[in-house]
């Protein structure tokens, strides 16, 4: 016979540890936007070539009204989709700022 601690869990306990593991992650707030969300780059370009430091991201987020602030580094795969409020930043290996763009 089977010791009881060696019987898989049955459907209710697995159902009930899946939903207390989950409820944590739906009571944390997102982040939130001012305006709309819609990313604008237009006045951003004065951070390629500075440093990919906090305060240069923070500063590119708020001006550019981005939603969503995503940076690249050299090695970091991107999908093609297009989103109207994702503001992309890439940088080269040495944390430097090459490109800002709404994408």
């Amino acid at each position: 016979m089977t010791p009881h601690f060696l019987r898989p869990l049955r459907l209710p306990v697995a159902a009930v540890l899946l939903a207390a593991g989950l409820g944590g992650c739906l009571t944390t707030p997102g982040p939130t936007v001012s305006g709309d969300g819609s990313c604008d780059a237009s006045q951003s370009q004065w951070a390629v070539g500075q440093p990919g430091d906090e305060a240069n991201i923070r500063r590119l987020k708020q001006e550019s009204g981005a939603g969503l602030l995503n940076p690249i580094g050299p090695a970091t795969v991107v999908s093609r989709d297009i989103r109207q409020d994702r503001l992309r930043v890439f940088l080269d290996a040495h944390n430097i700022i090459t490109a800002v763009r709404c994408e």
